[in-house]
C-alpha cells in the first residue's frame, strides 16, 4: 500500500535586516503623511474660525458705529424717534422735507421727532402736483442729527421713510396722519438734495409740470 504524497510546504525567510528597515522606514513616512495632513487641516478649520470670528467682530463694529433711529407713534400725529443704541445720545435735529413739501427744515433740541402738523397743507399740495392719488404712502425725508458717543460729538445725515395717511376734511386741508419711520440709507453732506432725488424717484412729476 502506497504512501499518500507529502504536501509540500511553502519556503519561509526570514526578513533581513535591510527589509525591516525598508518596512519600517515606509510606515514611519506614511505615518509621518498622515500627522502632517491631519495637522494641514486643522490649521485650515483654525484659519476659517478665525476669519469668521474676525468677520463677525467687524460686522458687529460696524453696526455699532453706524446710528440708527426707529420711530414710534404716538397717536396719529406724532412719531418719536430715539437711538437703536442707548450708548448714542441725540442732542439736536435738523428734519428736512422734499422741497415741493415744505421748503424749510425744522429744527428740534433733545426732543426727536416728527409731527404731522408740519406736513398739512404742503404734502396735500405736492401730492396733488404729482398726480398722485393714493391717500396712504411714503415720504422721504431727511435726519442730520448731532449725537454723542462715547463722550464725542458726532453726526449723522440719513434718509427716513415717514408712513403717512390722507384724510379729507371740508373746507380745509386733508389731515395728515403719520404711521410710522423707517430707515432707508445714509446720506452724504448735500443731505436735501438727497431727499428731493429720492422724492422724485418715488413720486416723479408729469411730463408738463418738469422743471
Amino acid at each position: 500500500m502506497s504512501e499518500a504524497p507529502r504536501k509540500r510546504r511553502l519556503p519561509i525567510r526570514a526578513l533581513t535586516l535591510a527589509e525591516i528597515v525598508g518596512i519600517t522606514a515606509v510606515v514611519i513616512a506614511a505615518l509621518g503623511y498622515w500627522d502632517a495632513h491631519r495637522e494641514r487641516v486643522l490649521t485650515d478649520q483654525e484659519k476659517a474660525a478665525a476669519e469668521r470670528q474676525h468677520q463677525a467682530e467687524a460686522r458687529a463694529g460696524a453696526l455699532k458705529l453706524s446710528f440708527l433711529m426707529s420711530g414710534q407713534p404716538q397717536g396719529t400725529d406724532l412719531i418719536r424717534m430715539t437711538a437703536v443704541h442707548p450708548e448714542q445720545v441725540i442732542q439736536t435735529q435738523a428734519v428736512s422735507f422734499p422741497s415741493d413739501v415744505r421748503g424749510d427744515s425744522v429744527e428740534t433740541t433733545g426732543n426727536p421727532r416728527v409731527e404731522a402738523g408740519w406736513l398739512e397743507g404742503g404734502l396735500e399740495k405736492a401730492l396733488k402736483a404729482r398726480g398722485v392719488k393714493d391717500e396712504r404712502g411714503r415720504l422721504p425725508i431727511g435726519v442730520a442729527t448731532n449725537y454723542i458717543e462715547d463722550g464725542q460729538a458726532k453726526t449723522d445725515r440719513s434718509i427716513y421713510l415717514l408712513g403717512y395717511s390722507l384724510h379729507p376734511r371740508v373746507l380745509r386741508s386733508a389731515k395728515v396722519e403719520l404711521e410710522g419711520l423707517s430707515f432707508l440709507r445714509h446720506s452724504g453732506d448735500d443731505l436735501q438734495k438727497a431727499v428731493d432725488q429720492t422724492w422724485d424717484r418715488m413720486a416723479p412729476r408729469p411730463a408738463a409740470a418738469a422743471p
